[in-house]
């Protein structure tokens, strides 16, 4: 059996975290996190929406902004 290369548990580490990153920005993931980290500058100390309504929100915005969504 031979031994795996230094780098190669790094490269492997990288494309995972790569392929994470590009699953939840497919998903939409990732506007939850923006979402709270622009709340904590704009508005601090005030309760940020649950991602449960915030996701309602966004469905909601999708439907009545008809450019906001591809078809």
């Amino acid at each position: 059996m031979t031994a795996a290369r230094p780098g190669a548990a790094a490269r492997v580490a990288g494309w995972a975290r790569a392929v994470r990153w590009y699953l939840r920005e497919l998903t939409g993931e990732g506007d939850y996190d923006r979402y709270l980290a622009r709340h904590a500058d704009v508005h601090p100390g005030e309760p940020a929406l649950t991602r449960r309504a915030f996701e309602r929100w966004r469905a909601e915005r999708a439907a009545t902004t008809p450019g906001h969504r591809c078809c």
